[in-house]
């Protein structure tokens, strides 16, 4: 085991300078990681676009934040339902409109260990169409912003990626056999993982080194993750996992270093270091072969393309 570069307390946000003109664009804000991510980048005065499925609750969201923070805190919310690609597209083009620059895109909302094999509007199993798909056209319409900001893309994906099948199913990926919630999270958060150093393969190959993108992970952390999507055995168990989670502030971690660090390697998978990856102190950790698997890595974009009809101008 590498030491981490960041001592034996790992990565934590009093490396985070001050960040005045800075802006931040943060999916799934309403709780959990996101929550205290945007918190913690609005302590440090960036600016803060919150994407958020639910008005209200975004609208709830800023009042706390402004509450905690102070009400001179910089955040606004634009609505975004990952899992409808209109959706997607419509809060994409509001924050071009919206913002003038992005230091870094944090796609940290997902949903988890859907119980009954569901399917989104536009036809996907709902773990692949919200978690992957949907990141992977916002990252691409905002792409061009990120670009001309030097900014990063950053995705947080799951220690999930290594608990089911271990590949992307091409000849089912809508799981119209055999589904499983685990199976079809797993895939999806492996498919999320997967796209971010393909894309790092791509801005290289296009000597765009100007933008970075970078893969991380939340670990155990108690957040409304299980709660909002997860069957009532799934809820049991991870209650009965709570005494070995960390905090939602601490989950945050990862992705506040991925979006603020200087000089952070690329390759990397970061997250807690710990027991199992689940809780610890923050930094680089052993990413399986099966998540730079190149021609599978490279196979799911092309086949993104197709399905998305989005193509990404890099």
């Amino acid at each position: 085991m590498k030491a981490n570069k960041f001592g034996k307390n790992g990565w934590t946000p009093e490396r985070i300078d001050d960040l005045s003109g800075k802006t931040f664009v943060i999916t799934g804000t309403t709780s959990g990681t996101g929550f205290e991510a945007a918190k913690i980048l609005l302590s440090k005065n960036a600016k803060v676009v919150m994407l958020n499925r639910n008005p209200k609750k975004a609208e709830d969201t800023i009042k706390t934040l402004k509450q905690e923070v102070g009400s001179h805190c910089n955040v606004l919310n634009i609505t975004l339902d990952l899992s409808k690609q209109a959706s997607v597209k419509k809060a994409a083009q509001e924050v071009l409109n919206t913002v003038t620059k992005i230091d870094a895109l944090i796609c940290n909302a997902a949903i988890a260990q859907v119980p009954k094999h569901t399917l989104t509007i536009d036809g996907w199993e709902s773990q692949m169409g919200t978690n992957y798909y949907g990141n992977w056209t916002l990252q691409a319409l905002l792409f061009p912003l990120i670009e001309k900001s030097n900014g990063r893309i950053v995705t947080v994906g799951s220690m999930g990626y290594n608990m089911g099948i271990k590949t992307i199913k091409f000849n089912d990926l809508n799981w119209n056999k055999d589904y499983t919630p685990n199976n079809a999270y797993s895939q999806s958060k492996l498919a999320q993982i997967m796209s971010i150093y393909e894309l790092q393969d791509r801005l290289k190959e296009a000597g765009k080194t100007n933008v970075k993108a970078y893969a991380c992970h939340p670990g155990a952390s108690r957040t409304n993750l299980i709660n909002t999507s997860g069957s009532l055995l799934m809820r049991f168990m991870f209650f009965l996992m709570k005494p070995f989670t960390q905090s939602a502030e601490k989950g945050a971690y990862p992705q506040l270093m991925c979006a603020t660090e200087e000089n952070l390697d690329q390759t990397g998978f970061y997250g807690p270091t710990g027991r199992s990856n689940w809780v610890g102190p923050v930094g680089a950790h052993k990413l399986e072969p099966h998540a730079k698997d190149e021609a599978v890595s490279k196979k799911l974009w092309e086949l993104s393309e197709k399905e998305t009809g989005v193509k990404w101008n890099i």
